[in-house]
């Protein structure tokens, strides 16, 4: 929200300097992001007017216009390359010596054998905007020879004001000026409007045929007014400076009234409508050309639209029509301001690819009780500037739509406990008046009728918060926190997410986060066999579900660093995925990785390999030792459909799935434009949040003994298998088993393969004997030539 400090200041004028009142705004929570002059520092700059043209003798595109500055006074002559320059118009003139925008002296110049003694200005140069296209034409109210920067009051400060969502009521100037009122305590002068007579009895019918999105709407017509008429230069330059641009009176006048009371208005060209006015949904196949001509939409059923017997002549809350749109040769017009719930605006703009200043108000709330209001002003300034004879305003209305705005209780001892501190009754009173509510003093606190402008009021916390804004946050007391701490021990048995991401960094990943809405086409590639949960409002076509796994963001992260020359990614993310419809969304965490590119950083020591399946396997166990239930955890061959056939495995604990690891299937690395041998993994967070308690276990004083062994088994058979299956039978006398090769190849039968391992045996109380390692290595042979008829290679 751009706001003039001059224009500010008639409403509201504070002791304050331009910083000031921007220290204090921001304090506030309205945060100025900057302060800047409404205009360069161009000097010697006056109004003149141009009283002859005459093409020039050796230049097609230029004219040889006679300017004065006063009525009696020597005439300039200029050589001017403007198209609109014209006889009669008054526009900026820079005689020799004037200053530019961009601090250029102007000089006189001969321009193909013409001489020019100044020069005429387009607003361009003279950084009041960038339009270059011609000069900038001043209305005759002006007079000539005055100084433009006293005569357009540009010496101004402009106000460049970031307001939060929750507070659209100062998307007016009107809104802004009560809360500068609220802060500094200086009084609110408001706006005076009056009710206009109707000088006519000409009516429009209007139907509110959904009142639950618009619960009303006032209409009035006005008839002969002068299309002609220019826009005053005080409007234009309000305009300007709150960055709308001059398009004609009538639209100028209903962008002003917005600008001064944050109500949307259009105005319709009367004689092309086709009463009644029905406001309601829009139907099946409905379409709608908007201003402009520029585009036409095809509307869905939950647009609120604006209709008449032709058919939608308006997109509520957002942009009128193309086919009822004023122009230079209106002269009878419809004036509408409405109100439209702000659910059923919310998002729909940004459906079609827009964004106007009318949409941003409507979604965020405007105030249900201005629209009359807004209608009488506007209308007393068409009257005035355009001319033209008003009928009857008609405010139509559904009392039981119109939104209610329940009383809140403000409870004194509330107030006091999450303040920190306490205050009189008179100054909460105070501050309650000046937010224009209607406080009443009750035993315990009061009773607080919130505004029809303030939409963010709902709640108790709701006034609190405004009490601790208008006292000042920079004003209240620093005090020792009074409330007992207790400060729970963690448990031992807990493994932390900043444990599990250290781990992770530690191994050369970086986390990242990504969107929890995801490519509806990217998301049914990953997980097929998943329904995603539609969004209602997407921010786009590519974020339109929520993700039932993490892998479709990180893979776009991926993909999005490759392209950029990182050929080696690893990310991480710990995040949420959401399974099942609306009325029961279920969100479990998950942790979620993906490598790609070589196994280390480019180097001279060693060959390069591309990291694999094995590699980022080993990452995952780092994070499964620190459970120290690593035993519990199998990796088991089985397909995913986002996963490389024959390169993926199921995580189950103690039996039950918990995660996937593998390599990303080729299809989906051409696709994505992947590496071939992109690795993903995921598992459920809880699975790594619990860990066993460690226990102490004594170092044993005699030597440990390492028997090895090969056995021959079948290859469908898993390494896996054989070696919990060994661990087992070992026993209490086993304190390590090392898998230390697998061959295939010459001396070992086709299908199968060899598999070695190192049994490492130890007591804690005697020295074994070969007797002892003999018996637990025979078990061991017996065990797996039992369970998986393996043989002992060379036996």
């Amino acid at each position: 929200m751009r706001v003039s400090e001059q224009w500010l200041r008639e409403l509201v004028n504070p002791p304050l300097s331009s910083q000031e009142l921007a220290q204090a705004l921001t304090m506030a929570g309205l945060e100025v992001d900057s302060v800047e002059p409404a205009a360069p520092q161009f000097q010697g700059i006056v109004i003149g007017e141009i009283t002859s043209c005459a093409a020039h003798p050796d230049a097609d595109n230029l004219q040889v216009c006679q300017v004065r500055i006063d009525q009696n006074a020597e005439q300039f002559e200029v050589v001017c390359a403007a198209p609109n320059a014209r006889p009669g118009i008054r526009v900026p003139f820079a005689p020799v010596g004037a200053q530019l925008a961009d601090g250029r002296e102007v000089e006189a110049a001969e321009v193909r054998g013409k001489k020019s003694t100044g020069m005429l200005c387009s607003a361009a140069e003279l950084g009041l905007s960038d339009d270059h296209s011609g000069l900038l034409e001043i209305t005759p109210d002006l007079p000539l020879g005055a100084d433009l920067r006293v005569a357009l009051d540009l010496d101004d400060t402009i106000f460049d004001i970031d307001l939060t969502p929750n507070r659209a009521d100062c998307l007016g100037m009107t809104g802004v000026a009560r809360e500068v009122s609220a802060i500094t305590k200086t009084p609110f002068r408001g706006l005076q409007t009056i009710n206009i007579g109707a000088d006519r009895k000409d009516r429009v019918a209007v139907e509110l045929a959904s009142p639950a999105d618009c619960s009303r709407y006032c209409g009035r017509v006005i008839r002969g007014i002068n299309p002609q008429a220019p826009t005053p230069t005080w409007l234009r330059e309000r305009l300007r400076r709150a960055g709308i641009r001059s398009v004609s009176a009538v639209v100028d006048i209903t962008n002003y009234v917005m600008l001064e009371l944050g109500q949307p208005m259009h105005a319709f060209d009367l004689n092309k409508l086709q009463p009644p006015i029905v406001v309601r949904r829009a139907q099946p196949n409905e379409k709608l050309e908007l201003l402009g001509g520029e585009q036409k939409v095809e509307l869905d059923e939950d647009v609120l639209v604006i209709t008449d017997q032709s058919g939608p002549i308006a997109f509520a809350g957002v942009m009128g029509g193309a086919a009822t749109a004023v122009n230079d040769q209106t002269q009878d017009i419809f004036l509408e301001a409405a109100f439209f719930n702000p659910a059923t605006i919310a998002g729909r703009a940004r459906r079609y690819g827009l964004h106007t200043d009318s949409s941003h108000r409507f979604e965020r709330g405007v105030d249900y009780a201005a629209a009359a209001k807004a209608s009488e002003r506007a209308t007393s300034l068409i009257c005035e500037i355009c001319g033209g004879s008003p009928g009857p305003l008609d405010d139509t209305f559904d009392p039981s739509a119109l939104p209610r705005r329940s009383p809140i209780k403000l409870r004194r001892q509330r107030l006091e406990s999450l303040l920190g501190w306490s205050l009189d009754d008179p100054t909460v009173t105070s501050m309650l008046e000046s937010l224009g509510t209607d406080p009443q003093q009750l035993d315990d606190g009061w009773r607080v009728q919130p505004p029809s402008w303030r939409f963010d009021l709902e709640r108790e916390v709701d006034l609190i918060e405004e009490v601790a804004r208008l006292y000042g946050y920079n004003s209240i007391p620093e005090r020792p926190l009074q409330a007992p701490l207790h400060v729970a021990s963690a448990p031992e048995q807990e493994i932390g997410p900043e444990q599990l991401k250290q781990t992770l960094v530690e191994r050369g990943y970086y986390e990242a986060i990504t969107y929890s809405f995801v490519d509806p086409a990217l998301q049914q590639q990953i997980d097929p066999d998943s329904q995603a949960l539609p969004l209602a409002n997407p921010l786009s076509a590519e974020l339109a579900v929520m993700r039932t796994t993490l892998w479709p963001g990180l893979l776009k992260a991926a993909q999005h660093n490759q392209h950029r020359q990182h050929e080696r990614v690893r990310l991480f993310e710990l995040g949420g995925v959401f399974y099942g419809d609306l009325d029961n969304l279920a969100q479990t965490s998950r942790l979620a990785g993906v490598c790609c590119g070589p196994l280390v950083k480019e180097q001279w020591d060693g060959a390069r390999r591309a990291a694999d399946f094995f590699d980022v396997k080993a990452d995952l166990e780092a994070l499964l030792v620190r459970t120290g239930n690593m035993d519990e955890f199998t990796f088991v061959a089985d397909k995913n459909p986002a996963l490389h056939p024959g390169q993926s495995a199921r995580i189950d604990m103690r039996g039950q799935p918990v995660g996937w690891i593998g390599t990303l299937h080729p299809e989906h690395a051409t696709t994505l434009e992947l590496s071939a041998n992109t690795v993903l993994f995921e598992i459920d967070y809880s699975a790594l949040a619990a860990a066993r308690l460690p226990e102490f276990q004594a170092i044993s004083r005699y030597p440990a003994v390492r028997r090895d062994i090969a056995v021959v088994v079948d290859n469908e058979i898993s390494t896996d298998d054989l070696l919990r299956a060994a661990r087992a039978q070992a026993g209490d006398l086993l304190v390590d088993l090392v898998l230390f090769d697998i061959y295939r190849g010459k001396g070992i039968p086709e299908g199968s393969k060899s598999v070695a391992m190192g049994l490492i045996l130890q007591d804690y109380c005697r020295t074994l004997t070969e007797e002892d390692v003999e018996r637990t290595t025979q078990a061991v042979l017996k065990h797996l030539q039992d369970e998986y008829q393996a043989s002992l290679r060379g036996g």
